[in-house]
C-alpha cells in the first residue's frame, strides 16, 4: 500500500462547481426589476397626460394669445344737434362816417378820440360869423316890421288905413320870418352833431382846417349790441328762421358767444347760391369789435334719440361707409348710413342697433373674422 504523493500526476485537483448559464432569475431580482419599471411608469404619466390633453388646450391658448387688442364703445341712443358751420363778420349796430353839410373853417372840436358821446352832442363847429350877423340883422328888421304891423291893425280899426296896406305889412313880416328860418338852417349846417349814441373813432381833422362835405371828420359806432353778418348754403334755406340761435367765436379768443338771428334776406344770392342773414348779440362788455372775423355755428335742429359713434371709427369702402363691431370675439364689418356730423361724432341712421359694440382703435388693421380682445370699453 502506497501513500498518495502530492507530486503524483495521477492525483485529481480539487475544483469548485460551475453555475448553469441558462438558469432562471431569483425572486429578489424580479422584485427589483418590477420596482424600477413601476417608477419609470409613474414618471412618464404626466408626460402621457399632457400628450393626450395638450392639443385642445394649446389651440385655445394660441387663439387667445393671437387675438388683437382693441378699444371699443357701446352704442347708446342720445340727443345730437344738427349744426351747420359757416363764417361771418361782425358789424356795428350803427355806424357812420361823420361829415359836415357846409364848407368852412373849423373853429372848435368838441370831442376826444375814443370818447363815448350821446345823441345830439355838438362835435365840431364851423365858422358861422357871417350867418350869425345875418341872423341878427333879420331879427332887428323882423322886430321893427312886427311893430309896424300892430300899428297898422289898430289904424285899420279906426279907418285910418286900408286893408291892402295892412295885408302888405303882414306879408313883409312873413317874408322876414322865412328868411330868418333859412339863416338858422344854414347856421345849423355849420354844426356837426352826433346822430346817435356811440363811440367816436380817430379824428381826421384839426382846428383851423377847411372842411367840405366830402371830408371825413371821424367815425361814430354803436357796438352795444353788435351784429353778425353770415350766410348759409341755399339747401339749408328752409331750415333757418328768425329767432334761431347761433354760436360764434372770434379769432384770438377762446370764448364762445351766443346770438340770435333777427333778419333774413328774402332772396338767395345768385353769385354764391347762399342765403344772407344777420344776427345780434348784446356785447355788454364791449369786447367784440366791428370787422372781426367769426366762426359761426348754426343749430338747425336736434335729434333726440340718435345712435352716434366716434367719427374716426367709420371708414369709406367701395362707395359706402363701413365700421367694425365685435361679435363672438371677432371683428365683423358693417355697412352703415351716416346722418348728422359733429366735430367728433357721427350719427348712424342705418346699420347699427342699440347695444352694438363698435371698435374704435386699429381700424386699418381689422378684417372680417379677426380675433379681437377688448382692452378698453366705453
Amino acid at each position: 500500500m502506497t501513500d498518495a504523493s502530492p507530486n503524483d500526476g495521477s492525483t485529481p485537483e480539487a475544483t469548485s462547481p460551475e453555475p448553469e448559464r441558462n438558469a432562471p432569475f431569483s425572486t429578489g431580482s424580479l422584485v427589483a426589476l418590477s420596482g424600477v419599471a413601476l417608477l419609470l411608469l409613474l414618471l412618464a404619466l404626466p408626460q402621457i397626460s399632457a400628450t393626450l390633453t395638450g392639443p385642445a388646450d394649446t389651440g385655445s391658448q394660441q387663439r387667445q394669445s393671437s387675438a388683437t387688442s382693441v378699444d371699443a364703445t357701446v352704442v347708446r341712443p342720445g340727443p345730437i344737434a344738427n349744426r351747420l358751420q359757416t363764417t361771418g363778420t361782425l358789424r356795428a349796430d350803427e355806424s357812420v362816417a361823420l361829415t359836415a353839410e357846409a364848407s368852412g373853417r373849423v373853429t372848435q372840436i368838441l370831442f376826444e378820440e375814443g370818447q363815448r358821446v350821446e345823441k345830439g352832442d355838438l362835435l365840431v363847429q364851423i365858422n358861422d360869423a357871417e350867418l350869425q350877423a345875418e341872423k341878427q340883422r333879420l331879427q332887428y328888421r323882423l322886430e321893427l316890421v312886427r311893430d309896424r304891423a300892430e300899428r297898422q291893425k289898430r289904424l285899420l280899426e279906426q279907418g285910418g288905413v286900408s286893408q291892402e296896406e295892412v295885408d302888405s305889412i303882414v306879408n313883409e313880416v312873413n317874408v322876414l320870418e322865412s328868411e330868418l328860418q333859412l339863416v338858422e338852417a344854414q347856421i345849423e349846417k355849420t354844426q356837426v352833431r352826433a346822430p346817435f349814441t356811440g363811440t367816436i373813432g380817430l379824428r381826421q381833422i384839426s382846428e383851423g382846417s377847411y372842411l367840405s362835405p366830402q371830408t371825413t371828420i371821424a367815425t361814430l359806432q354803436r357796438v352795444r349790441p353788435i351784429k353778425i353778418d353770415l350766410s348759409v348754403p341755399a339747401k339749408y334755406s328752409t331750415q333757418v328762421r328768425e329767432g334761431q340761435p347761433i354760436q360764434f367765436r372770434v379769432r384770438g379768443s377762446d370764448q364762445t358767444y351766443e346770438a340770435e338771428v333777427y333778419a333774413i334776406e328774402p332772396q338767395i344770392a345768385s353769385e354764391t347760391r347762399s342765403l344772407p342773414m344777420r344776427a345780434r348779440t348784446a356785447n355788454s362788455d364791449g369786447s367784440l369789435r366791428p370787422g372781426a372775423f367769426a366762426d359761426v355755428t348754426v343749430v338747425l335742429d336736434t335729434v333726440p334719440d340718435a345712435l352716434t359713434v366716434p367719427a374716426f371709427a367709420v371708414t369709406p369702402s367701395l362707395g359706402t361707409q363701413r365700421l367694425f363691431v365685435v361679435e363672438n370675439g371677432t371683428a365683423q364689418p358693417r355697412n352703415v348710413t351716416l346722418g348728422v356730423r359733429t366735430d367728433s361724432t357721427v350719427q348712424i341712421t342705418d346699420g347699427l342697433a342699440p347695444g352694438d359694440t363698435v371698435i374704435t382703435s386699429g381700424i386699418q388693421n381689422l378684417r372680417a373674422g379677426l380675433n379681437v380682445k377688448v382692452d378698453q370699453l366705453n
